[in-house]
């Protein structure tokens, strides 16, 4: 059965702050672990007001010292923001710690807006040298060479699985070439799905890391004990996305009973294109849902996110896809 994954952009939510933020994000992942999740990962993100995870290494750092078997890693670092000795030396730092639990995801966008980017990188062609610089950081976790003169140490020798994130045919065709585990961002961009998967498939050339391809996809499940109520919880997610698009990003705001009737034509379109990936419902719906969607997409793995207001009912929704899973996987 397609193993269950939770991807957390440690949401800042309207009346709250950062460090309420992390401290939900490790009970969340606690919680995760308890209930059978195979990863635990956090995304890079800047200049976002309603979102904790900028600094991914360190709230990475804060999780996996939290919990104790549940994998944890980065969905993704954005590479291009980043030399790839720095994150060579933080995620072999991270796999000292850890022995076997860290994963590193890797972006080629900027995860931000262009003049946050410009910030952050200082030279906005990086990203151009995406694929070169996955090679180099990759190289860095190999047991260094006689006379090597550039070594990541914590990182040489660290076994960290790499994977290649992506939303578009890009990433499908770099991570195919390289033979590395492909995470698409489903959950946000789903245009480009089918086709990406046909080309990452099709293309893959077995690596030292993976001998066959490996799918990991982004879903949006909100789980509540009845349908009306996890659309309810849904539309925190869709205010969001609605203000992140017209260029008023903020905290996560609270649900509001019948939203999708106060908005434009414009923006009812917009949502029912980027978040159709999306599982909204009570357990047999989320059951029925996730069930279409495995069997639709052959996905090896799902990453669910959950950007829900009220973290019990957070915790709450996972809980219940976590036993919508189990009854799959026992039905099989």
């Amino acid at each position: 059965m397609t193993a269950l994954s939770v991807l957390d952009l440690s949401p800042i939510v309207e009346g709250s702050d950062a460090s309420r933020s992390l401290a939900n994000s490790l009970d969340l992942a606690r919680h995760a672990e308890r209930l059978g999740y195979k990863r635990y990962w956090l995304a890079e993100h800047h200049n976002m007001p309603g979102i904790a995870s900028a600094a991914t290494a360190v709230v990475i750092a804060h999780v996996a010292g939290g919990t104790k078997t549940i994998r944890v890693g980065a969905g993704g670092i954005m590479l291009p923001n980043h030399a790839p000795l720095v994150i060579a030396e933080q995620f072999g730092t991270l796999a000292a710690l850890h022995p076997g639990r860290i994963d590193l995801g890797l972006g080629r966008a900027p995860g931000t807006d262009m003049g946050t980017a410009r910030a952050l990188r200082r030279n906005l062609e990086a990203s151009d040298n995406f694929p070169q610089d996955v090679v180099e950081l990759m190289g860095y976790f190999q047991p260094a060479e006689e006379g090597q003169r550039i070594r990541a140490v914590p990182g040489e020798g660290q076994k960290v699985p790499v994977w290649i994130l992506g939303s578009s045919l890009y990433g499908a065709q770099l991570a195919a070439m390289l033979g590395l585990p492909y995470a698409f961002a489903s959950h946000f961009a789903p245009a480009e799905l089918d086709h990406a998967l046909e080309i990452y498939r099709s293309r893959f050339q077995p690596s030292e890391q993976l001998d066959k391809p490996y799918v990991m996809l982004g879903l949006n499940v909100f789980a509540a004990p009845a349908d009306a109520e996890a659309k309810l919880l849904f539309t925190s997610l869709q205010q969001a996305f609605v203000n992140l698009r017209t260029g008023r990003p903020g905290r996560l705001p609270p649900p509001v009973e019948g939203y999708d009737q106060t908005l434009e034509p414009m923006a009812k379109t917009m949502l029912s294109q980027a978040l159709s990936c999306a599982v909204v419902g009570s357990p047999e719906t989320v059951r029925q849902g996730i069930d279409a969607f495995v069997r639709r997409t052959g996905a090896d793995e799902l990453m669910v996110t959950a950007q829900i207001f009220d973290h019990a009912a957070r915790v709450r929704s996972f809980e219940i896809l976590a036993e919508a899973h189990k009854s799959l996987s026992q039905a099989a």
